[in-house]
């Protein structure tokens, strides 16, 4: 097994960084789980949408080689990573998943997870990125809270925040957005869209989401259903196209708008019981 030929983002990278040809997932016999991608060059997001179980995430667990495809073969920039030492692939990858993993230990370690030689001023400046810094900063202990077991100290969002500043501590040249933000809500979500942006700035970025909002800046979105692409493009080509993307988007959006306007119906309802008696009558 051969190394990952290093550093990636020094080198002449050729017509396409990430290639998957003609792939079958492991664990779906005669399924195609893709067709081909060209998906990404050096520079370059691609975001993958579809329903739950559409195959979104399996590329993710592919990439990383939980397991093998059983037919084709996914390369980056040119070498075939079946043929890559898998040490030396995950070190070229960061990832910020949907379920975020914590240790039960420091907030300064558990960022420090992401390069582990790193210094602590190091540790400070990936936060700072990630937007964390102050934050961490107004605990008693700082950098030194213990964040309990699964980060359970700590909010959704800040959890969030803490596996972005490990991801840009590893400064990868690919990174992996797995249905990052959803399991945060819409406001949270919008503030955490922008310490995503900086992780991925200069970097091949693949965006796993549900979402739609999150990868309607992609280069290329590729929808997915039952393990096919079935659309590919950009969000205003997409939309224009009117297919299953279009559709996914107006449920979205539709959806987003009832809520938005339940939670106004319940802010008003709070208002009125805060209001005084009338005084009528008196």
């Amino acid at each position: 097994m051969s190394n990952l030929l290093s550093p990636l983002s020094t080198r002449m990278i050729q017509s396409s960084f990430i290639d998957m040809e003609n792939m079958f997932d492991l664990f779906r016999e005669e399924q195609e789980i893709t067709d081909d991608i060209n998906a990404a060059d050096l520079i370059f997001t691609v975001g993958k949408v579809g329903p739950s179980g559409s195959g979104k995430s399996t590329i993710i667990r592919l990439l990383f080689r939980f397991y093998d495809v059983k037919g084709g073969c996914i390369k980056i920039d040119g070498q075939d990573i079946a043929k890559v030492k898998q040490s030396s692939l995950r070190s070229h990858i960061g990832v910020v998943p949907q379920d975020t993993v914590l240790f039960n230990d420091s907030i300064r370690n558990n960022i420090r997870y992401g390069r582990v030689a790193a210094s602590d001023e190091d540790v400070e400046e990936a936060s700072l990125a990630a937007d964390i810094h102050e934050r961490i900063i107004t605990f008693p202990e700082g950098y030194d809270t213990q964040v309990g077991e699964r980060g359970l100290k700590l909010s959704g969002g800040e959890k969030q925040r803490v596996a972005i500043a490990r991801t840009i501590l590893k400064a990868p040249q690919i990174v992996l957005l797995d249905e990052a933000t959803s399991a945060l809500d819409t406001q949270t979500e919008r503030n955490i869209q922008a310490s995503l942006a900086k992780v991925c700035t200069n970097r091949t970025t693949i965006v796993v989401a549900h979402r739609l909002s999150t990868v309607i800046n992609a280069d290329q979105i590729l929808v997915l259903q039952n393990g096919r692409i079935v659309e590919r493009g950009r969000h205003d080509v997409l939309l224009a196209k009117g297919g299953a993307y279009a559709e996914m988007w107006m449920k979205q959006q539709q959806a987003e708008t009832i809520d938005s306007a339940s939670d106004t119906e319940t802010k008003d309802k709070s208002t009125e019981k805060l209001q005084p008696p009338s005084n009528k009558g008196n």
